[in-house]
């Protein structure tokens, strides 16, 4: 060394280190670089964390004097505890050197190289700086570690295992083993460094362990988990010891196959990894090959559907974070799970959740993904197999046949999977081919099952599967095409498809059950049916009660003693049939679907063999249908589910006559109002007044409203193109629903609010004729007639006994025709066909119950009545009928309007809400809002549109607040705006009635079509009145006439009491006479500028009495008063 080393120092800097490999291979706390001057001066740096590329940073600086030893040696050590340390931990390099080889770098940072480990050169970048003075000499220097035997036990440890992990000798094992063991047995559980010798122990037998050196290890991980409890969370060295004990239970899974070990290390990877900081050693190892055979292993785990399955599920997808490439599967096994438990408890949540992550696992594998197919395929399973028949979305169905499709494709000949998407895709196909009839459907279905069959030889674990597929297909088509030898052959295949140990027997059972009735119906061989009844029994005795498969048992026991009871005419058999059908019907897991279609079987038997259980089956599909219905979120996907069961439309009709046909009129009132304008009544629901419920408990009426703002706001007017955005919204709107429905139940218990929203019992219909009768007019395929509401007392009926359903559809189309034939006519020429039609509805329909208004209710001349028709009777101009006779005195016969004021009303609850609404009256507004030039290709100009709006205008009273729009700002936003803020309205326009979608019929204006949704969204309750000049306002939706979906009922609905809408085309050259003279009769006397809406039906019945020489008879009838 050049010159004095008197009053000279070295200041060292210890940056960093790299290639920093521990020799045993354990996973340290973090790395420090220990300095030794001699055998009393040590400097030790901090405990460095070591990074995923087995480097270290320090920036530690100590200051050393030239005099205090001709060499120093460094050192640099991994340490197992984060600090206080046990021991001075494992040496990975050690190199000892002269101070002038550390001054030979003149002030540079230098790199130092130490012996290799593992055939690489652990390094340390350093910087030696001579200085000349030093405030602190030595102050950074410790004495050495003082001679303590559990250190020296711990240190000796350390190097006997570092040399065992090389060597393999198990002596060094063992003496590791001894010298941990010295130190655990000198450190008892309250000393600091109790967990520090628990984990060195522990992870010396587990090497041992992993290489069949020792056998035992249970006691290794009861090791692992004392010291884990004794680093609780925050504790710095927890992390490590969550790892420690995770590679323990690993390796015991893989030797042991305990699912127990693989589960619990998965719940302790979820809490590890957050405590990992990326770019860290151990979040390398943990978040890479560690985690990686936890999620593989798991996902290799049979399907679990208990919470506790699902819980590891859920954890491992956490595992799996967006950008994983196991995370598709990760998804996939979770959906899986959930798909399970929705099987065995019917929780549709369940389902829908996994359909979301299934929707993700298909996005994450683009076309040409390896597992493409596979995610495409569990999709289109969850959605067409299960989710379709539990909701019975038609889009379900349709999107599954495309990704079975697609899947199939991705599946050519020799693809290992191919025998599964064939029996999938025919699958749905045999579906479609039940809902929509088309035979290719079923014919393409049997082909690919006889395919999928080719490919599972005997012995194959999915032949017994594609068998009953196969004989489900030919039992599909021989009861919808009547093909023989279908029958026995699909018995055949399911006796051949039974499997005595397969979990899915069930299914197996209750489809050989079906097709043995089918074939006793045709036989009559009471074997079979014996065999089916016995089959169904053994089913149910094997399933839990809540189990939705139970259904189908019990639906095949009904046809199994249906069938029996109609060759052998025994009563027990019927009422054994319709039990199972109350079972059915009412079994609480399986879908609405299901439950409604058998809930419709249970009506048509009953009626069938008159059965006196007809009623309460009537009942309950009334209430499966509104709460099916109820779970849709958007008013269209309602109309879908309404018009989706066959013989549906008809049931509010059909129970009502059955009621009638009792005796029962106060109930078929009930009855027919419970089952008509599901929509309207359902939406109300929101919309109910809270205000009594507010004075006895305004936190519950609190609730109920907001949940109402919520749900409303959660309706949407369409479904979504997006799939998976349409399914979490209808998620998002199940969840309210459920809230809500508790909500109510909550208000149920109260006093005085046990019946709060639920079906009206006539004493609250009756309601609707305070002011007049109300007839409800019934169209039933088993009779038909009319019952009258009177203003107090029980309704009468009205038996129409000389017409049927199908002459009112007869009369329904020779209405259509003789309109039409009028509108090409002069308008001088007489309406001949009108004529003839008016007065067969005067005689068959309206005399009889003008004669029980007259002679049994005694009610007077020019009395307001209220027409409520249902079903065919909706399309017939009934407060148009007229005799067209002349008396002996040459005056004229009266027609019904000569004699009442007629209005009509969709529903009676329609009608009592408008009358509510009437309290609350403000000062009026009216405005007149007209499109005449409604822009190209929206119909043709209204030329006499601008002079109606002026005409209406002067006709208003002074006192009324009066304002128009027309022309450019007569637009959908504008339209809407005035209505939501005036009392009055008035609106000339083109109509335009949807067939295909009655939601979407509109008025057209300037931009947009102002449509019914847009009208059924809003909320105006101040409204009073509004007069509909526009072609088709008050036409029903042919499809499901007794929802009364038009536009008149639209706005009635939004807040209008009093509607004057039309029934079909307006001709506005002459209906503008009908107009003027509505307004003057309206407004008389003018100068009184009073505004009241309940003159409406009177002032109409003046004013198309007044036009008679001056509009034709077709435009007369066509204005219509619905309301108060």
């Amino acid at each position: 060394m050049s010159g004095s080393s008197e009053n000279r120092y070295i200041r060292l800097d210890v940056i960093r280190g790299k290639n920093l490999q521990v020799p045993s291979q354990r996973i340290p706390a973090g790395i420090y670089v220990s300095i030794n001057i001699n055998s009393q001066k040590r400097w030790k740096s901090a405990i460095g964390v070591l990074s995923s590329e087995d480097s270290a940073v320090w920036g530690d600086t100590v200051t050393l004097s030239l005099d205090a030893s001709p060499v120093l040696s460094v050192e640099i050590r991994a340490s197992y505890e984060a600090d206080p340390m046990l021991g001075r931990g494992e040496v990975i390099g050690k190199l000892q050197m002269s101070w002038d080889e550390l001054l030979n770098y003149r002030d540079e940072p230098f790199d130092l190289f130490f012996p290799p480990v593992y055939d690489v050169h652990p390094s340390l970048t350093l910087k030696a700086v001579v200085v000349r003075a030093c405030d602190d000499q030595d102050g950074a220097l410790s004495d050495s570690l003082a001679d303590c035997e559990m250190a020296r036990h711990t240190d000796a440890g350390h190097a006997q295992f570092a040399k065992y992990t090389r060597s393999k000798r198990v002596s060094r094992l063992n003496a590791a083993v001894e010298h941990f063991q010295v130190v655990l047995d000198q450190c008892p559980a309250s000393h600091p460094d109790h967990a520090a010798a628990l984990t060195n122990l522990a992870w010396a037998r587990l090497l041992g362990y992993i290489r069949n050196d020792l056998q035992d290890i249970d006691t290794t991980i009861s090791i692992f988990r004392d010291a884990l409890a004794l680093r609780p969370q925050h504790h710095p060295d927890r992390p490590l010891s969550l790892y420690n004990l995770t590679e323990a239970l690993n390796w015991r899974y893989d030797k042991k196959n305990t699912a127990a070990d693989i589960r619990e290390a998965a719940q302790l990877y979820h809490e590890l990894l957050p405590l990992c900081p990326e770019g860290t050693y151990l979040h390398s190892i943990a978040a890479g090959a560690g985690a990686d055979y936890v999620i593989d292993e798991c996902n290799d785990l049979p399907t679990d559907a208990s919470d506790e399955g699902i819980c590891l599920r859920r954890v491992v997808l956490e595992l799996c974070a967006v950008g994983h490439q196991r995370r598709p599967r990760a998804l996939d096994k979770l959906s899986h799970a959930l798909r399970s438990r929705f099987i065995q408890s019917g929780n549709i949540d369940d389902l829908d959740e996994g359909i979301q992550f299934l929707r993700e696992a298909v996005s994450l594998c683009p076309e040409g993904h390896t597992d493409r197919d596979l995610y495409l395929n569990d999709l289109a399973v969850s959605l067409g197999d299960y989710r379709f028949h539990h909701q019975g979305n038609p889009n379900d169905l349709d999107e599954a046949i495309s990704l079975h499709e697609e899947a199939l494709r991705l599946r050519p000949v020799g693809h290992k999977y191919r025998d599964s998407s064939l029996d999938n895709l025919g699958g749905v196909l045999v579906t479609r081919f039940n809902k929509r009839g088309a035979r290719n459907d079923i014919t393409r279905a049997i082909s690919l099952y006889r395919e999928a069959l080719t490919l599972c030889p005997p012995g194959h674990p999915s032949r017994d599967t594609t068998l009953n597929n196969l004989a489900l297909a030919l039992m599909t088509r021989y009861d919808k095409l009547d093909v023989s030898e279908d029958l026995n052959a699909a018995i055949d295949l399911y006796r051949e498809s039974l499997v005595l140990d397969d979990p899915e027997r069930h299914v197996t059972l209750y489809n050989l059950s079906g097709a043995l009735c089918s074939r006793f119906r045709h036989t009559r061989k009471n074997d079979d049916v014996k065999e089916a009844i016995n089959l169904c029994q053994e089913i149910l005795e094997t399933l839990p009660s809540l189990h939705p498969d139970r259904y189908f048992s019990y639906m095949w026991l009904q046809g199994a003693y249906l069938s029996r009871y109609e060759v052998q005419l025994n009563p027990a058999d019927l009422s054994l049939a319709v039990e199972n059908f109350r079972l059915a019907s009412g079994h609480p897991t399986q879908g609405f679907p299901y439950r409604i279609q058998t809930a419709l079987k249970w009506v048509a038997a009953a009626e069938s063999h008159q059965h006196d259980s007809a009623l309460e089956a009537y009942q309950v599909c009334l209430e499966l249908f509104d709460s099916h219905v109820m779970t849709r979120s958007s008013i269209i996907s309602r109309r879908e589910a309404a018009t989706a069961f066959h013989r549906a439309q008809s049931l509010p009709v059909d129970a009502a006559s059955y009621a009638i046909r009792r005796g029962n009129f106060l109930r078929a009132v009930e009855l027919m109002e419970q089952g008509r304008g599901q929509q309207w009544s359902l939406v109300s629901r929101l919309r109910t007044p809270l205000e009594d419920l507010e004075s006895t408990s305004p936190e519950l009426a609190r609730k109920v409203s907001e949940l109402n703002k919520r749900l409303a706001g959660a309706q949407g007017s369409a479904g979504s193109t997006d799939r998976a955005a349409a399914d979490r919204a209808a998620t998002k709107y199940r969840a309210l629903t459920r809230q809500w429905e508790a909500a109510v139940d909550e208000i149920r218990n109260l006093k005085d609010f046990s019946r709060f929203l639920l079906p009206p019992a006539y004493e609250d219909l009756q309601a609707a004729a305070r002011h007049g009768p109300v007839i409800i007019f019934i169209a039933s395929q088993y009779s038909c007639g009319a019952i009258i509401v009177p203003t107090s007392g029980d309704p009468h009926h009205v038996p129409l006994s000389s017409i049927a359903l199908a002459d009112l559809t007869i009369l329904k189309e020779r209405f259509t025709g003789a309109i039409r034939n009028a509108s090409r006519m002069n308008p001088t020429q007489p309406r001949n066909d009108l004529i003839v039609l008016l007065r067969i509805v005067w005689n068959e329909i309206m005399l009889p119950v003008v004669n029980v208004l007259e002679n049994f209710l005694k009610l007077k001349r020019h009395s307001r009545i209220w027409l409520c028709p249902t079903a065919a009777f909706t399309s017939i101009p009934l407060h148009a009928a007229h005799p067209f006779l002349t008396k002996p005195d040459r005056s004229k016969e009266p027609c019904l309007e000569d004699l009442y004021i007629c209005s009509y009303t969709p529903t009676l609850s329609a009608l009592v809400r408008s009358r509510q609404m009437t309290k609350k009256r403000v000062t009026p507004s009216f405005v007149t809002i007209g499109q005449g030039q409604p822009g190209a290709g929206k119909g043709k100009a209204l030329l006499a549109v601008d002079n109606e709006l002026e005409l209406v205008r002067e006709l208003v009273p002074a006192t009324a607040k009066r304002t128009t729009i027309s022309g450019d700002a007569a637009t959908r936003a504008g339209a809407l705006k005035t209505l939501e803020e005036n009392t009055w309205v008035h609106l000339a326009c083109h109509g335009k009635q949807d067939p295909a979608q009655p939601y979407h019929s509109h008025f057209v204006m300037r931009d947009e079509h102002l449509t019914l949704l847009d009208i059924m969204e809003r909320d105006i309750p101040h409204a009073e009145f509004a007069f509909l000049s526009a072609c088709h306002t008050a036409v029903g939706d042919k499809e499901t006439p007794d929802e009364v979906v038009h536009l008149a009922a639209g706005l009635q609905f939004a807040g209008f009491k009093s509607v004057v809408g039309t029934l079909w085309e307006v001709d506005d050259s002459v209906a503008k006479h009908v107009v003027e003279a509505f307004y003057k009769y309206m407004f008389h006397p003018k100068e009184a500028g009073v505004m009241d809406c309940t003159k409406a039906a009177w002032a109409l019945n003046c004013a198309t009495h007044s036009v008679k020489t001056k509009v034709p008879l077709e435009q007369r009838m066509v204005f219509v008063h619905i309301g108060v």
